[in-house]
């Protein structure tokens, strides 16, 4: 029901692949789509509002690119959710947009709900996000034997 936004996963890759590399070391939009395969068009987009919301800071010319210049432990998943898709609402409701808000007897739970999501967001560090490695397959468990 909750899925993660498109443009919030190419941020979230352009960021990863940017913080393997050595701090001010430039990082072009299409040096991230050659090692992802992201498309282009998009993380371009993402990596300049970045730099507007002073996460990246971004340098013009031939030779450009953009670097991360702020400490990825001060910055949380909800910093980085507001900067690409603006306000965070899990409904219409959260920002008014709603036709039944006058006769709704759920905006009450559903705020509540929605400020729980936002501090678990805020929780999560972007520095502890990207440093979680693929999940590993699990292996199914084994019943165990039954001693007679």
């Amino acid at each position: 029901m909750n899925k993660m936004n498109r443009k919030v996963e190419y941020a979230l890759i352009a960021l990863k692949h940017m913080s393997s590399k050595t701090p001010g070391e430039l990082t072009s939009a299409k040096e991230v789509v050659e090692a992802t395969g992201v498309p282009f068009d998009a993380t371009a987009r993402v990596m300049q509002q970045m730099a507007q919301s002073g996460l990246l800071r971004s340098e013009q010319g031939a030779r450009g690119g953009y670097s991360i210049i702020r400490d990825l432990s001060k910055a949380n998943f909800h910093d980085l959710i507001e900067v690409i898709l603006g306000p965070t609402g899990i409904s219409k409701c959260i920002h008014g947009e709603c036709e039944l808000i006058a006769s709704c007897n759920i905006v009450s739970p559903v705020s509540v709900l929605n400020k729980r999501l936002i501090d678990f967001y805020k929780s999560v560090t972007l520095k502890e996000l990207l440093k979680i490695r693929d999940a590993q397959p699990v292996e199914p468990a084994q019943p165990e034997e039954v001693s007679q």
